[in-house]
């Protein structure tokens, strides 16, 4: 027998088993959480979390006892992942009440949800095709199909099924007087992806009671929707394991881009900067601090493993941070390629479109996810991984996973520059008053006199500046940090400027106590350069300014700071 022919009939042999192996895979389950039964991980506080600069490994257990790739370990393990999410991020989502009623007249499906003598009623209108059935189904946030176009559907004989979120909570929810605080008193402070899961999971129910008088294909349900009801999607879909395909739509920042990978960007959006009403308010601790996060929203993408997700991206909108849906896809990719179903997952973004709209040349990738998984066609293509950031790399965020402890292996610690000011130190103007305090560096931080505030444009008075000059060591992307203590959402922002350029606002700097916060990045040339920073709102108290080509703050302060 020839070598060649040996070859071959080994890559017939291995094809053929990876072929049985994706076969015993499920594609989809008849419960909204095979890992109900498992305890919860321990959960630590902020301050007892350890630092995980690159993403976090989707693989290794939460208590730090080792790893298991294993696909018969996922579901404990994806349990644990739902539990930091819902702790850190979200709240928790209910489980299935046992008071659940539905009736299905018309082109209505009503749900009845009783908790504690208090009833939600959801309605969902329900576009069937013509004929027998049984149907997949789309579960569209907020209409039928989202913002995709209703034809990609309708033409393929899927009925489309609207869930009306502002009948659990509304876009901009008013903590513990929305319709689910009704039925869960104690949860006044959830964030509304755990509300609008919740609200997606009961409406499955529905169609679960009604199935002798609607005909639906259970086992073929689909979620979509774009922007904040992309986000949306991914959650529900994640969250929900009785739906087959998840198609999120330019999901953004708290959808699929990772909130350390965004934090490395610019005008993104990043934890601190996304909704509050959206999350629970203990989220925003780790605004300064997202390194600390136990999970990131690789992970959360990672949840919809092993049945099918596409994302969809659009990277004319700086906003959406696609650069980070981009490396938190090809991470979590990694865990569909481990089960042996790379082709459950997929992602595009494409730029010359407007913001939810679907291009032309998205409309075969969306197709072909809706041809395999809802309609059962397994011959078609669904490796689809498109984007205009393959000069990113991604593998360095991941490249630690099963090594031990984290690292980047492209960082060269020779080449990181650390800059240090004490901005009592600088060219101070004198409308700021520096006050001595030993717990402080250098014993001293500044603020603005209280008299002054200029919320609407900056001062072009030096009196009112601090002038900060520096020189740095290569062309390359700086980080700007600063150590600040900035008490309420009145007193947390100034103004800067680097060189020449125009002042920009600093809004957001939100801290529990004195905190290093990131504040811009900028484009620099090797060699001398001045930063300018004025007063925007009283308040504010500034102690120490960094400057680094290195993306993350520092952790204590000057020669003391942690290096990575």
């Amino acid at each position: 027998m020839s070598l060649k022919l040996v070859v071959l009939l080994l890559l017939l042999n291995t094809f053929a088993v990876a072929i049985s192996f994706s076969q015993k895979i499920p594609l989809v389950y008849d419960v909204e959480n095979t890992g109900a039964s498992f305890p919860p991980p321990v959960l630590p506080s902020i301050d007892e979390l350890p630092i995980i600069h690159p993403l976090t490994d989707p693989f290794e257990w939460s208590d730090g006892s080792g790893r298991d790739a294993n696909f018969s370990s996922w579901s404990c393990r994806r349990a644990e992942i739902k539990a930091e999410i819902e702790h850190y991020e979200i709240g928790p989502k209910p489980d299935r009440p046992g008071n659940i009623t539905a009736s299905f007249s018309g082109s209505t499906l009503t749900v009845n949800v009783t908790v504690n003598g208090n009833t939600l009623k959801l309605t969902s209108a329900i576009n069937l095709p013509s004929g027998d059935g049984p149907f997949p189904a789309v579960i569209g946030m907020g209409r039928g199909t989202g913002s995709l176009p209703s034809h990609i559907f309708t033409n393929r004989k899927i009925a489309t099924i609207a869930f009306n979120f502002g009948q659990v909570m509304s876009h901009t929810q008013i903590r513990g007087r929305e319709p689910i605080n009704r039925l869960y008193p104690d949860l006044t402070y959830m964030g509304a992806y755990s509300a609008w899961s919740w609200g997606v999971s009961r409406i499955i129910d529905g169609l679960e009671l009604v199935s002798e008088d609607l005909n639906i294909d259970l086992k073929r349900l689909a979620v979509t929707g774009c922007s904040f009801a992309g986000k949306m999607a991914l959650f529900a879909g994640a969250f929900d394991e009785r739906i087959a395909l998840t198609i999120a739509q330019e999901p953004g920042g708290g959808g699929a881009a990772a909130w350390r990978v965004s934090e490395t960007l610019g005008n993104v959006e990043t934890l601190g900067a996304t909704s509050h009403a959206w999350f629970i308010e203990d989220m925003f601790k780790f605004s300064n601090s997202v390194s600390k996060l136990p999970h990131d929203h690789h992970e959360l993408m990672a949840m919809v493993a092993p049945r099918a997700l596409l994302v969809l991206g659009n990277p004319d909108y700086e906003w959406l941070a696609e650069e980070s849906g981009y490396v938190s896809c090809k991470a979590a990719h990694e865990v569909w390629k481990t089960f042996g179903v790379p082709d459950r997952f997929g992602f595009s973004i494409v730029a010359g479109h407007g913001h939810c709209m679907l291009p032309a040349s998205q409309y075969p990738e969306v197709e072909a996810y809706v041809d395999k998984f809802l309609l059962g066609d397994m011959t078609v293509c669904t490796n689809i991984m498109k984007s205009p950031y393959d000069h990113v790399n991604a593998s360095r965020w991941m490249e630690w996973w099963g090594k031990g402890e984290p690292f980047f292996p492209d960082l060269n610690i020779g080449d990181i520059q650390f800059l240090y000011f004490e901005p009592e130190s600088e060219t101070v103007g004198k409308n700021w008053e520096i006050i001595s305090n030993a717990r402080n560096s250098n014993g001293a931080y500044v603020t603005v006199k209280p008299d002054k505030e200029s919320v609407k444009a900056p001062s072009t008075n030096s009196e009112d500046h601090i002038v900060i000059s520096f020189t740095v060591e290569k062309d390359a992307t700086y980080y700007l940090f600063g150590c600040f203590n900035c008490p309420t959402a009145n007193d947390d922002s100034f103004w800067i400027k680097m060189d020449d350029a125009p002042f920009v606002i600093a809004n957001g700097l939100g801290t529990r106590g004195w905190e290093w916060v990131r504040i811009n990045r900028f484009d620099l040339t090797a060699g001398e350069h001045a930063l300018t920073i004025t007063y925007r709102e009283n308040g504010a108290l500034l102690d120490k300014i960094c400057i680094s080509n290195y993306a993350y703050a520092p952790e204590k302060m000057g020669d003391e700071a942690k290096k990575p």
